[in-house]
């Protein structure tokens, strides 16, 4: 009995912690877009990977650091002979073998000569031990390697800002597109009411033999056109929250709310391009990373200039047998210098070091016609931001003209005034006109969301 207690207790906190789980999981995602901006910059994976080259980049120069650091290695060698080379010195003379207090013949001599042991001159099994520590002195080369890998760091967050400063970009013109079609489908779902309405009057009258079918069919035509209109919007809303999502690194089947207005984005207190800013050069994320092609280009050089120096390191090196031989002339410590002094390589290092210099006079070419082109690029942006603002002002008082004008014809045609042609044709300028005058919002704040990235305003 105890024991089904304790599963149906576990079983009832299994079941609250799934209930709880799926409750976070479709917990709406409210979110501003400063906040959608800020989320992206975490999760986006674009921005991710640039993070991770900037790590990348770091880790290089610890890499880089420690070649001038000292070194410690262990080599080790087991050798097995198969034959071991023995060495003899031949016969000696053993005192002790000739006779005592008689006369020595020869023979005796001859016989008191003996052969003298072999002696090994290596081990049939041997393992050595070389332990080595190394200095690096001196090399141009390092010196001014640890210089270059410090710049591409910096090039590399360089290119992190430029990577965020992107996707702050992408991701506002994403949200700006959501707000729009949400805006744009609210008026299309208010006249689909009142043309609906309309047309149920219509289709009253007409039962009573009030007005002619044409009549019915032309708004029952234009009632089709707009409903096929809200749903062709819808799907195009729902596409752009995907790709807002994706921008951001969201999941898909995560439900967000914008909590953002148009009405808020298109204010006065917002359009403060419409007095033209003053663009810096030395401020733009892109100029200072040409700028930064450059100095890696200089470096590059004088890394190629730096191989007619010499390179100078010291070693100290223990040597040791776990199975020395008899005979052993092998040396366990020694110390030493090395030396690397380059003098002639037939013209390969001069060379490199004139394709070093073109390769920096190229990169200044590029920086100075990466300047120009910025200006270029913010003198297009400040005049399409300019311009979107003059339409955006104009389609504005349009869409005010066209609704009265197409409200008024609406009470006209229920009063018998107009024709349902006429009707139509109001309608369909009325749609036009919204539909120019949200394509000129979302214009607009494309180019104020531009001009943000090139003046690195945030």
């Amino acid at each position: 009995m105890t024991l089904i207690l304790r599963y149906f207790i576990v079983f009832i906190i299994l079941g609250l912690s799934t209930e709880l789980f799926c409750q976070d999981n479709n917990e709406i995602f409210k979110l501003s877009i400063s906040e959608a901006q800020e989320y992206a910059l975490q999760n986006n994976r674009t921005v991710i990977s640039a993070k991770i080259n900037v790590d990348i980049a770091t880790k290089q120069i610890k890499e880089t650091v420690g070649i001038g650091l000292p070194q410690l290695n262990l080599a080790t060698n087991y050798q097995h002979q198969f034959v071991v080379p023995q060495l003899s010195f031949g016969s000696y003379l053993d005192p002790g073998a000739l006779p005592d207090n008689v006369f020595i013949t020869k023979n005796d001599i001859e016989g008191a000569y003996k052969q003298s042991p072999s002696v090994s001159l290596g081990v049939r099994n041997n393992t050595t031990f070389d332990i080595t520590l190394s200095q690096l002195i001196f090399s141009g080369e390092y010196l001014v390697g640890l210089l270059a890998v410090k710049v591409i760091k910096e090039v590399s967050e360089k290119a992190l800002t430029k990577t965020e400063s992107q996707t702050k970009e992408t991701v506002a013109g994403t949200y700006f597109m959501v707000l729009v079609l949400g805006e744009s489908l609210k008026v299309l779902n208010e006249s689909l009411t009142s043309i609906d309405k309309t047309l149920n009057d219509l289709v009253k009258m007409n039962q009573q033999g009030f007005n002619e079918d044409t009549d019915v069919d032309q708004i029952r035509i234009s009632w089709s056109d707009l409903k096929r209109l809200i749903t062709s919007v819808e799907a195009q809303r729902e596409v752009s929250i995907k790709l807002l999502k994706y921008q951001m690194g969201m999941n898909f089947d995560q439900e967000i709310e914008l909590t953002d207005s148009i009405p808020y984005f298109v204010s006065e207190g917002n359009m403060q391009y419409l007095v033209s800013p003053v663009f810096d050069l030395d401020n733009s994320i892109d100029y200072r990373i040409v700028s930064q092609q450059v100095e890696v280009a200089s470096i590059l050089l004088r890394r190629e200039q730096s191989k007619y120096l010499p390179t100078v390191s010291a070693f100290y090196r223990r040597h040791e047998q776990t199975n020395a031989p008899s005979f052993n002339f092998a040396v366990k410590d020694l110390i030493g210098l090395s030396l690397n002094i380059p003098i002639f390589t037939s013209g390969q290092r001069s060379s490199k070091v004139s394709q070093a210099r073109l390769a920096l006079e190229k990169s200044q070419l590029d920086q100075s016609d990466a300047g120009q082109g910025l200006i270029l690029e913010f003198e297009n942006a400040l005049t399409e931001y300019q311009t979107a603002y003059n339409n955006f002002k104009t389609n504005s008082e349009s869409i005010k003209l066209s609704k009265r004008v197409y409200d008024k014809t609406l009470i006209k045609y229920q009063e018998g005034v107009t024709s349902s042609f006429e009707l139509s044709q109001n309608q369909t300028q009325f749609l036009t006109s919204e539909s120019n005058y949200y394509s000129s919002i979302l214009t607009l704040l494309n180019a104020k969301a531009k001009l943000d990235r090139i003046l690195e305003i945030n």
